[in-house]
Order: C-alpha cells, then structure tokens, then sequence
C-alpha cells in the first residue's frame, strides 16, 4: 500500500484507525500488530470475553478475530457484538487457519463482514483491512444524516430512541444512573403566529444551538424530540445533576434575549424543563423514564413555565 493512501485513510478518520486483533497465540498477536501498529492504534485481546470487554470500552474501528479460544469462540464473539446496538456496526474479519467452506459460511452467518486464513500475507491483510475500514466510515457518514435533524442540526428523534435504548441497557448492567431532560419553548405557537414561520425556524436553531452548547461531556446528547420540543440524555447522571443542568439550560435559553411580546411568561423566549433519573442500582424502564420526564414537563408548564421540575424513579 501507498503512504499517500495511508495518509488518506488517516485523513478521513481525523485519527489513526482503532484496530483490535484477538487471538489466543501470542506469535500470531504479534504478528498482526507489525502489521498495522505504524499507521494504526492497536488494542489486543488473548480472550473472547477480553475482545468484548475492549470494544465496550474503546469502540475499534475494526476487529480481526481468530475463530479458536478458549472460554467463547471467535464465532461467539461476533455473534456477541451484532446484537448489542452499540457495537454491531464495527466490521470483524475472521482470521483463521481454518480453509474449509464451512468455517467461512458459518463466519459470514455470525456477521463477518471478511474471511482470512493463516499464515496471513500482510499487503493482502492490509489491504483488506483498509477496503473495510473505508467502508465503515462511508457507513458512519450515512448513519449520522440519518440521525441529524434537518431544521436544528441536532440529533434527531430516531437517534435519541436508539440512543435511549442502548444507555438504559448500559446503565442496568452497570448499576449507573440516567437521566433525560425534556425541554419546550413556551408559547411557540404564539411566537410563529407574531413573527412567522421563517423567524420560528430561526428561533428554534438559535434554542438549539444554546442547548447544545450547554452540554457538559461527549456522551451527553441533545435531540429535538418533535415540534418546539427538545430533550437531552445525560448518562451517569444522577437526580442534582440533571436538575442543575436543566435550570442552566433554562438559563442560556432566556439570555438569548429573542424577542417573544406575546408570551405571558416574558419579553423573551423562554423554555420549560422536565427531568427524571433513574437512579443507580434502580431498574425501571426506558419507557417509565421518559413518561416521569414527561409529567415533570407538565408540571413546570402548569406552574408558570420558565422553569424546570426533576424527579427519579424510585425502587419497586
């Protein structure tokens, strides 16, 4: 392979690619990280459950899998990750000394998405490690549009359910908390019906992007949820957390200072908050979780608007 494609590749990741090779052979280990530790950031596993236990942590941009380990096999392995939401997207590549149909067949079954066998040839390991790698940022790409907002440009409420889904998942296992913030802009039908639909629109990316610059850490996610509503998921956020994020919110909104005369809360725009965390160790559900938030919306609307109201789940 070129060093201009080298670079490239690089380039289009703004990093160097995360790759994980996993093999119970410690020569053979070796071996794939010459190949790809001068222009890639390797991890290695010797296990199944240690593969595992790395693409949870670090998100590898590809796994190169041996099929024979002790404890779960490499079939197992990738079987394991095409059903969790959060890691099914990365490409694994069986690399093996199997050679026969079946082994290949029953690799690409588990949702492989490549089949090498042993003695690897390094250009041609390289070189299909990268087709790959290509692919999936192509693949990447795609998803994120799917996911953005056109108005906004946030995500979007298919995002925040997928989102939703795999962070209440994340936090049971964990025994962490969640929580989410449901967000409306008071009166917006009374803004558009005085400003018109044009200034509405520029409202709402304005709300957006004061919403979105509030947020404090990469996991933290802001979606518009349908409407002039918004909502945030905060993982390993607890109860006072969300609550003070969500007056802060509160806040950066109101200081945008946008013009709203027919509001009955203020001069201008202002936004009304819900929040409910389910707390560490509780098991509740996503559903219950964004009903509460819901009710807390309610509340804040019922009492004047302006303002947020936070709740949590409590323990069955």
């Amino acid at each position: 392979m070129s060093i201009a494609t080298e670079v490239d590749l690089q380039a289009l990741y703004g990093r160097r690619p995360r790759v994980l090779v996993v093999d119970d052979q410690p020569a053979n280990v070796q071996a794939l990280y010459q190949v790809f530790a001068a222009d890639h950031q390797v991890f290695m596993a010797t296990t199944g459950a240690q593969a595992l236990g790395v693409c949870e942590a670090q998100h590898p941009d590809l796994v190169l899998l041996d099929v024979e380990m002790p404890g779960l096999d490499g079939y197992q392995v990738c079987e394991r990750l095409k059903v969790d939401p959060a890691l099914r997207d990365i490409p694994v590549i069986f690399v093996t000394a199997h050679e026969d149909e079946v082994a290949e067949a029953r690799a690409l079954d588990a949702g492989a998405v490549d089949f090498i066998t042993k003695p690897i040839k390094p250009r041609i390991v390289r070189a299909r490690a990268r087709t790959h790698l290509t692919l999936k940022h192509q693949s990447d790409l795609l998803r994120q549009w799917a996911y953005i907002d056109g108005l906004t440009v946030v995500g979007n409420r298919r995002l925040f359910d997928d989102r939703l889904a795999m962070e209440w998942a994340r936090a049971v296992r964990q025994r962490t908390s969640l929580s989410v913030v449901l967000i409306d802009v008071d009166h917006f039908k009374r803004f558009n019906d005085r400003y018109g639909h044009q200034a509405g629109d520029d409202c709402l990316r304005r709300v957006a992007a004061a919403l979105k610059a509030g947020l404090r850490r990469p996991a933290d996610l802001l979606a518009r949820y349908g409407g002039e509503e918004f909502v945030c998921l905060l993982p390993e956020t607890d109860a006072t957390g969300a609550l003070a994020l969500a007056e802060q919110l509160g806040r950066a909104v109101r200081e945008l200072g946008i013009e709203h005369t027919t509001s009955d809360v203020a001069a201008v725009v202002t936004v009304s908050l819900g929040a409910c965390t389910q707390p560490a160790g509780v098991v509740g559900s996503a559903a219950t979780l964004l009903r509460e938030a819901d009710a807390q919306l309610y509340a804040a609307k019922s009492s004047g608007r302006d303002q947020a109201r936070a709740t949590s789940l409590s323990a069955p």
